[in-house]
């Protein structure tokens, strides 16, 4: 028999108990679409993953005040006092040789204004490094200068989504915004970044000095001298992070005065253990889901493996005719085989279906990323062949055993 007397024999076979083998198939029919949902969700979240690395940065610190110290027995919020000083970000930029970039920061929300239109948006006071920290770079104008810095000049750059609340179409450069009451002259626009690992609008920010911060839109707030709410530092070698980690405490410690034993009064946060995080709660989810479909796969293949059992001790007449007649052992086998993957290959196709358009469900009405691509419709396609194939061979091998002549007798 060739290829296309098999296929056609199990075609006909399969047509004569066509509901019991749809039935059959929703084991790899759920089996194929969990994986295809599984790989494609893994894959999206991967992609986000590689996104945020790219953000944060993989070589970065971040130093914030603790919100864990207790003061006369009350426990106090991180925002409720100042820990962290510029003094504390010059002595990690010349005591600390492997920092590359160093930069303190204050930040605070406001109402900004350009003529009639307005936004409530966020700012943030920043050191020169903070750009190169961040990957912040200008789509238009020129910037802060060195005096801008020292000199506490009212001066701002706008996110690109500022930029459009104010001025449309306009870049805004040279012209006049107020932050609050405070008259402010934009000297430059930030290249759009979108959306944020975590959802946020990077875009919805506006950046000013970090003097100008302090002094005009801090000073209603009682701010000590010197005072930064956060610090953020990378180095230069990512192997050196967890030296540096550990050299900025000790620094900070003697800084601070903090003797051994007593608790810091700030948090050095290793942005690196974060994305760690991220990734094994993404490895552990895609394992979950794996174990989901490779059991419905095994379910759907035992059902598969039954119905083909069935089938043989129901056409055991048939088969010992066939035999009669001239077909071999290895004609046989090939026609159960191939019914067996026919069933897998069926709901495997229909698997595929489902899963795709459950993958893009989910990425549409939740906020898992979802990646779908070419590779996993043929990743699914492979594991239907592969289960039809695996679990039709039993049945398959034992039709191709029996005894013409007691096959014969049977009624």
């Amino acid at each position: 028999m060739n290829f296309l007397d098999v296929l056609r024999t199990a075609i006909f076979a399969l047509r004569g108990n066509w509901m019991r083998s749809a039935l059959t198939s929703l084991g790899v029919i759920i089996g194929i679409a969990a994986v295809i949902v599984m790989v494609s969700v893994g894959q999206g979240t991967q992609k986000e993953i590689d996104k945020m690395v790219a953000g944060l940065g993989s070589q970065r610190l971040d130093v914030g005040p603790n919100g864990k110290r207790a003061i006369g027995g009350v426990r106090m919020s991180a925002s409720s006092f100042y820990t962290l000083k510029n003094s504390d970000v010059q002595a990690i930029r010349e005591q600390v040789p492997e920092v590359q970039y160093v930069a303190g920061t204050l930040r605070g929300s406001t109402q900004v204004v350009y003529a009639e239109n307005n936004a409530s948006t966020s700012w943030q006071g920043v050191q020169p490094d903070y750009f190169q920290i961040n990957g912040w770079t200008l789509a238009d104008g020129d910037g802060f200068s060195a005096q801008d810095y020292t000199g506490a000049s009212k001066t701002v750059i706008l996110g690109d989504t500022v930029r459009k609340e104010l001025f449309g179409d306009d870049n805004g450069v040279g012209q006049t915004i107020r932050l609050g009451r405070v008259p402010f002259t934009v000297v430059g626009v930030l290249v759009a970044k979108g959306q944020g690992s975590f959802g946020q609008d990077q875009d919805d920010v506006v950046m000013l000095p970090l003097e100008t911060a302090s002094r005009r839109l801090m000073g209603k707030n009682a701010l000590p001298a010197g005072a930064v709410q956060g610090i953020s530092l990378t180095v230069g070698d990512g192997d050196d992070l967890d030296y540096v980690q550990g050299e900025v405490e000790s620094l900070l410690r003697q800084l601070h005065k903090i003797e051994p034993g007593e608790d810091d009064d700030f948090d050095v946060r290793n942005l690196s253990e974060i994305v760690k995080t991220r990734t094994e709660t993404t490895t552990l989810m895609s394992k979950m889901l794996g174990a989901v479909a490779a059991i419905c796969l095994i379910i759907g293949g035992i059902g598969i493996m039954n119905i083909m059992l069935v089938s043989v001790t129901e056409r055991i007449r048939e088969i010992g005719l066939r035999m009669a007649v001239g077909a071999g052992p290895s004609d046989v086998r090939r026609q159960f085989l191939a019914e067996a993957m026919l069933i897998s290959l069926i709901g495997g196709v229909i698997g595929i279906a489902i899963g795709m358009v459950g993958a893009l469900l989910i990425g549409r009405f939740s906020q898992l990323p979802v990646e779908l691509n070419v590779q996993v419709v043929l990743l699914a396609a492979a594991f239907s062949i592969a289960t039809g194939l695996f679990f039709g061979y039993y049945p398959a091998s034992k039709a191709a055993q029996l005894d013409p002549i007691e096959a014969l007798r049977q009624q």
